[in-house]
């Protein structure tokens, strides 16, 4: 719901919010253009420069100051009426006033887009949707963040989606200001507002008589200092019944020009002064600095519609085209999907087309939509697992909302996941566990299916026929990822004499050929992000973490070789000059932080990603590598590499664990004995990178709890806090 409320206005805006941002942002280039021009005012009242204003300008009839201390004089000339600047030291005309050709045309452009009225209501309607912006985006920021308190937090997204939130939370109190300054503004010229203009001084009812006084020898305009001018305006030139009218910030006034005293001088209401503050914010008039803060927010609006129109549309491009779906509130049956690379939706789809061809009306969302269904007969639970029990992307939020879920709806589970990882289907259980601990009633057995085997999931689909007295035949249509080229140009073999053959594969990205070629970007990755590949024969993807990152001009991977491993084995067999097809899968979670110490903890090829984050850390940065394996001889991998990382001051401390020679140590050997040293990092804000065997993660969470259990913290904390994170198989 908010990401809908925060993209369609956006979406739908984005074209007028983006003029009105740009033509803002020159424009609060002018506040700081008239401070640079307008002198220092250094004990001058407005008298004083009235005379010299007079002495120089015959045919003066008013004097304006603006808040950034720029005076104009209005001169009656022969035929029409002239407005100058006015140096306030001498009282002569500098050259004409206002901002010129260029800045007027853009002002009325910010304003009312040539449209007169409408075009101020669409200003001011548009004030509002960036207030709306701004809101839902902070909700979602905060929401992908782990809540409000971690909203100054690092954003980990990659991409487009990682900018646009950085941008937008430097961006938002300014963006925020300006709109809520715009909408106060539209309000008052449709008169919704009251700003106080109403509040007038009366025109006195009686003047002194006798010869008029110069207006330098006026009493009232000589207790007035110029700083407080607004405007002062001249009675008719020979008319003795006229007086001098005066405008500050505060207040008006009537000066009588034979006396020289103050005449009805009114204060302005609260109304009033809320406007003038309004009015200084939003324009930067009287608050140059804060119009530039402004100005600068408002840049970040063409950045905000690129990133968001790239995020909107590569979200419409991955979710499933579902042909047969329905409204929620009137589906017969409802599917939903937790997925993270988008396979899971291809069984919801087949799913929902064969229960649609026996006339039955289905609703298909993902599990993060969960709502209530009053109409249907039952709910579907359809998800994947993401690393070790981790929920996928598009059920990250399921299991919260199923907490505050009220509903009879029975419910039938199916979990995808590999029989490979110790956590087989593990978010399936947990979403079956806290379905039982809500007390839904289920229609179907829990079901998983295993590397996405038709026959398991046909069987599944046997039983929920047989349910509904219906024969279902699902036309499964798994649509596989768009895969890159690439060239095997190097290799680096370990561990056969330890039984524990892995190798080093380097690979170079094929380009398309001819103009494809030229237009078409490269995929962009980063070291600890994942290679997706199709073995022979298999639709089922294997994922490999990256030991690299675009800017090092190569892709690659350490692969140990499973028994009886079909893409192990066949990455193992691949020669020299081989060519694969692949595609990245981004792991935005698993990246160190810019800055501050970071520890990182890996164990066999759990050392590629690694060895990814030290290619492109800085010197002195304060990283560690507490690395493990079977023999220094055998199956140290990166060895080199390693030894140059910190001879060059990337990786300040090494520690490896070798488990079939001298002590036999495992890496949770040498943690147990560096524990005070690790305390003392987390508490510097340390960051733990762990990648390797779901085994040895758990071993190292052992001894972590155990080292920072004298400072109250424990790993399930530093993990709330986003400062321990695993990558685990």
């Amino acid at each position: 719901m908010v990401r809908h409320l925060h993209s369609l206005p956006g979406l739908i805006f984005g074209l007028i919010l983006l003029v009105l941002a740009t033509t803002g942002a020159i424009l609060s280039l002018a506040p700081m253009l008239d401070r640079v021009q307008a002198p220092a005012v250094s004990g001058q009242s407005v008298a004083d420069v009235a005379a010299l204003a007079v002495a120089e300008n015959p045919g003066l009839t008013r004097l304006h100051r603006s808040p950034n201390g720029v005076i104009s004089a209005a001169i009656k000339a022969k035929l029409f009426f002239q407005t100058v600047t006015i140096d306030h030291a001498t009282g002569k005309a500098t050259g004409p006033a206002g901002p010129g050709g260029f800045l007027d045309w853009i002002k009325e452009l910010h304003r009312s887009f040539f449209l007169d009225q409408a075009g101020h209501g669409i200003a001011g309607v548009s004030a509002g949707v960036m207030l709306v912006l701004a809101a839902s985006g902070l909700v979602l920021v905060a929401t992908a963040l782990g809540g409000w308190r971690r909203m100054g937090q690092r954003v980990r997204a990659p991409g487009a989606r990682g900018l646009h939130a950085r941008v937008a939370r430097l961006a938002v109190v300014g963006l925020v200001v300006s709109a809520l300054t715009g909408g106060y503004m539209s309000l008052v010229t449709f008169g919704f507002i009251n700003d106080g203009t109403q509040v007038e001084a009366a025109f006195p009812d009686k003047v002194a008589t006798g010869s008029a006084l110069a207006v330098g020898q006026l009493q009232a305009l000589q207790a007035v200092p110029l700083a407080d001018l607004r405007d002062l305006t001249f009675p008719a030139a020979g008319d003795p019944t006229g007086a001098f009218l005066v405008q500050t910030a505060t207040g008006e006034g009537y000066v009588d020009q034979v006396s020289g005293q103050m005449l009805n001088w009114t204060e302005y209401g609260t109304a009033r002064q809320i406007w003038e503050m309004i009015y200084k914010l939003h324009t930067g008039q009287g608050l140059w600095m804060v119009g530039l803060v402004l100005g600068l927010s408002a840049l970040a609006v063409p950045v905000l519609s690129a990133t968001g129109t790239a995020i909107w549309w590569a979200r419409r491009q991955s979710k499933p085209r579902l042909r047969h779906t329905v409204r929620a509130a009137v589906a017969d049956l409802v599917i939903l999907v937790g997925s993270e690379g988008g396979t899971t939706w291809g069984y919801a789809a087949a799913v929902s087309k064969a229960l649609h061809q026996h006339g039955l009306k289905v609703h298909v969302a993902a599990m993060n939509d969960l709502a209530h269904y009053p109409q249907a007969g039952g709910l579907i639970l359809m998800t994947a697992t993401y690393g070790d029990g981790v929920a996928p992307a598009s059920a990250a939020r399921f299991l919260d909302k199923l907490a505050h879920y009220q509903s009879s709806v029975p419910v039938a589970i199916l979990a995808f996941g590999d029989r490979m990882f110790a956590n087989f289907c593990g978010y399936g259980d947990q979403v079956f566990a806290a379905v039982d601990a809500a007390g839904l009633p289920r229609f179907l057995p829990m079901a998983r299916v295993d590397r996405q085997s038709a026959a398991d999931f046909n069987a599944w689909v046997q039983d929920l026929g047989t349910l509904l007295g219906l024969t279902l035949k699902p036309d499964l249509q798994i649509q596989r990822p768009k895969t890159t080229k690439l060239d095997l140009v190097a290799r680096h073999d370990y561990g056969l004499q330890v039984q524990a053959p892995t190798t080093v594969l380097r690979f170079l990205m094929r380009r398309p050929a001819g103009w494809r070629g030229v237009f078409a970007p490269a995929p962009a990755y980063a070291a600890g992000d994942l290679l997706g590949l199709m073995p022979p024969g298999s639709d089922v993807p294997r994922l490999y973490s990256l030991a690299s990152s675009r800017r090092d001009g190569f892709v690659e991977i350490a692969v140990r070789k499973m028994p009886g491993g079909v893409c192990s084995g066949w990455l193992h067999d691949l020669a020299i000059g081989a060519q694969i097809d692949a595609f990245i899968r981004p792991n935005p979670a698993f990246r160190p932080q810019p800055q501050g110490p970071v520890i990182m903890i890996a164990a066999g090829t759990g050392l590629g990603p690694m060895v990814g984050f030290l290619r492109s850390m800085d010197q002195g940065r304060g990283a560690e590598l507490y690395f493990g394996a079977r023999d220094p001889a055998s199956d140290y991998l990166y060895e080199q590499v390693l030894a140059d990382a910190v001879a060059q001051g990337r990786l300040s401390r090494l520690t490896t664990a070798f488990s079939r020679v001298q002590d036999r140590a495992y890496v949770q050997d040498r943690l147990r004995q560096d524990a005070a040293h690790l305390a003392e990092q987390i508490q510097r804000g340390g960051l733990v990178l762990v990648c390797g065997s779901i085994a040895m993660a758990r071993a190292v969470a052992v001894e972590f709890d155990t080292a920072l259990a004298p400072l109250g913290l424990s790993v399930a904390a530093l993990r709330a806090e986003g400062r321990y994170l695993e990558d685990v198989y």
